[in-house]
């Protein structure tokens, strides 16, 4: 069975890089078993941060605002793992 990616898609303009590495490192750091990898792709477009999962769009910050790190990782649990325990962040 083929690993999901996850790729995130930043506005370079906007400073987002850092932003964006630190959501892949966490990810990863949490999912390791469970990805193939996380994708950093800069935008062509101004002011845009989307996280995908396997090409389909999970969170678009227009849209859903810049997600907490502890809500990314319930989402991509959810969609990838959905019974793994995430520790303290499925503590509410």
């Amino acid at each position: 069975m083929k690993k999901p990616v996850i790729t995130i898609e930043y506005c370079p303009k906007c400073g987002w890089l850092l932003r964006a590495s630190y959501m892949a490192s966490e990810l990863l750091s949490t999912f390791t078993e469970e990805l193939e990898g996380v994708i950093l792709r800069p935008s062509e477009t101004g002011g845009k941060f989307c996280i995908y999962i396997d090409g389909e769009l999970a969170v678009d910050r227009k849209v859903d605002g810049f997600p907490e790190i502890s809500a990314l990782k319930r989402l991509v649990r959810d969609r990838i793992a959905p019974g793994k325990d995430l520790g303290h962040t499925d503590k509410r």
